[in-house]
């Protein structure tokens, strides 16, 4: 039995069930256990009712079918998703067909293009590439109302009410204030950002200098570029894999008292020779669990940088306890006799993120694998992999290991601040789209029926929360992937990085390296998996409960200019 099929088995037993709400009825009982059992116990009563093992056997029968018939739906409209548009070659230009594949009369897009210098080249792809396909629409819209009415069937409004219980938001309200108000708090600094924008666009292009959607990221690295010259080619000697690697594990033994070991594999135990096998290890707790690198590129591989469970954490029944085992996967260029493996700063960034999934994996010490290191609410999963990346824009944290691969040199802190800087360069309208997307997939697992088809709501979403006009015959949603994975949670993303920002500024910006602190957060954050609210763990750790204002006041301060490099730059 595939293992989705098996899971909606296992959740739609009754036997399991009834067991469940007989313990979980006992009070006397329920007050003697722990609160990560207790906690547990009710997670998995959680799971059984979404699934509708509380109603009767028709209804209970119509609950599986829908979570099938989700499944199905799913896997399809992600397939549409991911699949290229094509177009008669002789209705484009001759001149910008070379940009595209051409496959006999046609030219097919599988992309925005969006670095493209050549406006006509993005717009071209834009329009393609998000051209509607009816059979991909009616997916799309098969997929909301089934979620909607499994929502409904098992005693939720909406399907974004069932999918936010237990998460930091808890209801779609929250996310809704949380969204809004983020998003009248970056108005302004959207609307200097698209100015600035459309200036280079005039000055590059004065004969079309109309700002449009498939714009901002290309424009937005030319100005990037020119403000701050942080050419790769500049970045990428400093930041060997070897040397990258070293900082992380100065980083962990300074905070933590953990040190990361090379192993051999034994035969056979890893699926690719290049595959490395490193053991965490704490100074005085000896062998914490294990991290598969799956580092470099290869033909069969996929393209997305990402962090997996092979073996959760868990107390057995001989009181020993099972180490997790985890695999960090990037996608990094092969070394050459003459040259070692030299990250970009944005692989050295996304190493340093899934380098904090891999902890949190490595250094939850749960009870149970149900809620062992990432098995946790969505808006909280993301917290430790992006308070990474500010460690690692941290000079502080930088100057311990970015060395020149031939001559030894540190980075000067300059180019690292310059770096910094670069990424606020149009940020707002890049947090902006951020929000807009958040706000549709709300209103897309919202009350039912929708009251306007996807593609209107759309269009009204994007010129109300973005800013920028919608493009006629273009259906945007249709290539929007994460709504199959982070349904009703698309919001997460910004609500991590809200914490995370809280917790760098309020905990680690005076000190990076600070152990007391270092524990505090193991102990507050890392160490409980999804075994504690997560609102809990973030009190814990702030010491304070935050509130919607203070997340979005942690967002928008972090668009905010460094004034020392500022001066460095007018020097």
């Amino acid at each position: 039995m595939p293992c989705a099929g098996w899971l909606t088995w296992l959740n739609t037993n009754v036997e399991l069930y009834q067991s469940l709400q007989k313990l979980l009825a006992d009070k006397k009982l329920v007050d003697s256990l722990d609160p990560e059992t207790r906690r547990v116990a009710e997670l998995f009563m959680f799971d059984f009712e979404i699934s509708g093992i509380h109603l009767d056997k028709e209804k209970r029968k119509r609950a599986v079918d829908l979570n099938v018939k989700i499944l199905d739906l799913s896997s399809t409209f992600l397939m549409g998703a991911n699949f290229p548009n094509k177009i008669e070659k002789h209705l484009l230009p001759e001149h910008i067909r070379q940009n595209f594949v051409l496959a006999g009369d046609h030219v097919i897009v599988d992309g925005l293009h969006a670095e493209s210098p050549d406006d006509l080249v993005r717009e071209a792809a834009y329009k393609i590439f998000l051209y509607p396909n009816a059979g991909q629409l009616r997916c799309l819209e098969e997929l909301l109302r089934n979620r909607d009415l499994l929502a409904k069937l098992v005693g939720y409004s909406t399907y974004s009410h069932r999918a936010l219980q237990g998460t930091i938001a808890k209801n779609p309200e929250t996310v809704m204030e949380f969204l809004e108000k983020l998003s009248d708090k970056l108005s302004e600094r959207t609307l200097k950002d698209f100015e600035i924008i459309q200036g280079m666009k005039m000055k590059l292009n004065p004969q079309n200098s109309e700002l449009m959607p498939w714009d901002p990221p290309y424009y937005s690295g030319v100005i990037r570029a020119e403000r701050y010259n942080i050419e790769p080619s500049l970045y990428c000697p400093f930041f060997s894999l070897g040397a990258c690697m070293e900082g992380l594990n100065i980083l962990f033994n300074k905070l933590l008292g953990i040190a990361l070991y090379a192993e051999q594999p034994a035969k056979g135990e890893v699926w690719c020779e290049d595959v490395r096998k490193l053991a965490v290890v704490h100074e005085s707790e000896g062998l914490l669990g294990y991290i598969y690198c799956d580092f470099f590129q290869r033909a069969d591989k996929p393209h997305q940088d990402c962090h997996f469970t092979i073996c959760g954490g868990r107390l057995k029944e001989d009181g020993d306890y099972q180490l997790p085992v985890v695999v960090l996967m990037l996608n990094l260029p092969h070394s050459s006799r003459n040259l070692p493996t030299l990250l970009t700063p944005g692989m050295m960034e996304n190493l340093f993120h899934e380098m904090g999934h891999a902890m949190h994996s490595m250094l939850g010490r749960t009870r149970y694998q149900h809620v062992t290191g990432t098995r946790c609410p969505t808006d909280f999963a993301e917290v430790p992999s992006i308070l990474m990346e500010y460690f690692a824009n941290d000079y502080r944290v930088v100057n311990q290991f970015a060395r020149h691969y031939q001559t030894g040199q540190s980075m000067p802190k300059n180019m690292v601040s310059r770096l910094c800087e670069s990424k606020k360069v149009c940020a707002a309208a890049d947090m902006q789209l951020q929000v807009f997307y958040a706000i549709l997939d709300q209103i897309y697992h919202g009350k039912h029926p929708l009251r306007r088809s996807t593609t209107d709501i759309l269009k009204e979403t994007q010129e109300k929360f973005y800013g920028l006009p919608y493009v006629p015959n273009t259906a945007w949603q249709l290539r929007f992937s994460h709504l199959v994975g982070y349904g009703a949670k698309y919001y997460s993303y910004l609500m991590s990085r809200a914490v995370a920002s809280m917790v760098w500024k309020e905990c680690f910006l005076q000190d990076p390296f600070n152990r007391s602190t270092g524990e505090r957060y193991r102990r507050e954050m890392l160490a409980h998996g999804g075994g504690r609210e997560p609102m809990l763990m973030v009190q814990g750790m702030l010491q304070k409960c935050p509130s919607i204002d203070d997340f979005v006041s942690a967002l928008v301060s972090d668009l905010d200019l460094d004034l020392e490099t500022f001066l460095m730059d007018s020097e």
